[in-house]
């Protein structure tokens, strides 16, 4: 710490030395590269991994497009933050006015977008063992548990009955042909009954869905594919 002839403490040098040293002022091309190169290829990993983990009915390739610019553009900003100290006040200034406003319905694409953002960000700081090795990780542990789960294709089975025995038909029978259901809602009128339920197929053709219809008083049962989302 640096003090006048007087004994009192210089506090521009202070800032001179201290906190102006940490930004350099420029960025060599091959720096540039290098981080751009590696954030890139991370970006690509994170792409090849939800499109191969995706378990949904309508696969976005603009949303997965989105992560590998995600991680490049992050890798971007921080390295020009990184250089100068009034860009990087000038930029906190400038984001925390943006408002996304896209809806994320699925939180598995929210892991994704952060996932994207922070190899971004540790990138561009020049961590790139860290990110290296935390998004061969990451992405090891999400591929075992949503792989395994997307091997089950789910399904909204709707039935619309009536009579309170018809319903216990029903369940003896999606208990006999079906190792898991769960019912995700259920409406009753004073003509009929509907009963919504969630199943798990194993990639095998829903052949139960011929014997439910068969059953005395069932008027219809639709078996729906979707995502795993449900607005009751």
């Amino acid at each position: 710490m640096q003090q006048n002839n007087n004994g009192t403490t210089n506090w521009s040098d202070v800032i001179n030395k201290d906190v102006l040293s940490s930004f350099s002022t420029d960025i060599s091309l091959f720096q540039v590269g290098i981080t751009m190169s590696i954030s890139f290829l991370l970006g690509l990993f994170i792409y090849t991994l939800y499109k191969r983990v995706f378990s949904g009915v309508l696969y976005s390739k603009n949303f997965n497009v989105t992560l590998v610019a995600l991680a490049m553009i992050t890798s971007l900003i921080i390295m020009a933050i990184g250089s100068n100290l009034i860009l990087s006040l000038g930029m906190v200034g400038a984001l925390s006015i943006v408002r996304f406003r896209t809806p994320i319905k699925d939180p598995a694409d929210l892991i994704f977008l952060f996932w994207a953002l922070a190899t971004g960000i540790i990138t561009g700081a020049g961590f790139y063992s860290l990110a290296i090795l935390g998004s061969i990780l990451i992405g090891l542990v999400l591929f075992i548990f949503m792989k395994k789960s997307s091997l089950e294709t789910p399904y909204l089975f709707v039935v619309n009955f009536k009579g309170y025995e018809t319903e216990e038909v029903i369940f003896k029978k999606l208990k006999s042909e079906l190792s898991r259901f769960d019912v995700k809602q259920k409406s009753v009128t004073a003509k009929e009954t509907e009963i919504t339920f969630e199943i798990r197929l194993k990639g095998k053709e829903p052949s139960f869905v011929n014997s439910i219809s068969n059953i005395n008083g069932v008027e219809n049962a639709i078996l729906i594919s979707y995502n795993g989302d449900y607005v009751q």
